[in-house]
């Protein structure tokens, strides 16, 4: 590992992207916010749905939160011990982030009722703004795993360590009716394609994760 920063963190070239990639995902979240926001504050009425319609509320809010956060840490993980898989990896959230908001201000629906709160406090007031709301279409905590997932696809372990995450957070949010199932179902298939998109866009970037595994 030691090896890896002294090789990449001396590449201008390398710092150039891998800060990029942190300047595009820090805009894209400044972006989520203000489409959050915007979603929420014009929501209408919530309509019914084929699974939440015939199951009952779960308290998921735990998993929901502490999950996610877990999961971040787990990518951070992987990023500290493979330094080359930065650039593309934010850089593909980001547009993930991105590709996310402009549906959720297209999309006013609100949240199924009932529905299980999401307290607060996990988040405090501002971080809570940009992380919650009626951010429903897609599902961010189905789709980001499985973006993973796909970066990792060769890599059998960690492809099945993220698609664990993936399948865990749809049921989840399914179960605490924090989401509709079209949001679910709907992440796979748009994430699959932002995947192909990055590749195409970061070229270079791929070529340096994929190299690696």
């Amino acid at each position: 590992m030691k090896k890896s920063y002294s090789i990449y963190f001396k590449d201008k070239k390398f710092i150039i992207s891998f800060l990029t990639g942190v300047f595009l995902l820090g805009i894209s979240i400044f972006i989520q916010y203000f489409a959050i926001n915007y979603a929420t504050r014009i929501a209408s009425e919530p309509v019914t749905d084929i699974i939440l319609s015939n199951t009952r509320v779960y308290d998921v809010d735990l998993i929901f939160v502490y999950g996610a956060i877990f999961m971040g840490f787990v990518m951070l993980f992987i990023g500290v011990v493979r330094p080359r898989y930065f650039p593309f990896a934010l850089k593909s959230i980001a547009v993930f982030v991105v590709i996310r908001s402009f549906f959720i201000i297209l999309t006013h629906v609100s949240p199924y009722y009932p529905h299980v709160a999401i307290s607060t406090v996990y988040f405090g007031k501002y971080l809570n703004n940009i992380f919650t709301g009626n951010d429903l279409f897609f599902s961010g905590h189905t789709g980001l795993p499985f973006l993973m997932a796909l970066m990792f696809w060769d890599d059998k372990t960690l492809r099945y360590v993220f698609l664990s995450f993936s399948i865990i957070f749809a049921v989840v949010v399914l179960l605490g009716h924090l989401h509709y199932s079209i949001d679910v179902a709907a992440a796979f298939f748009i994430t699959y394609t932002i995947f192909h998109i990055c590749k195409f866009i970061f070229k270079k970037d791929w070529k340096l994760f994929y190299a690696t595994l």
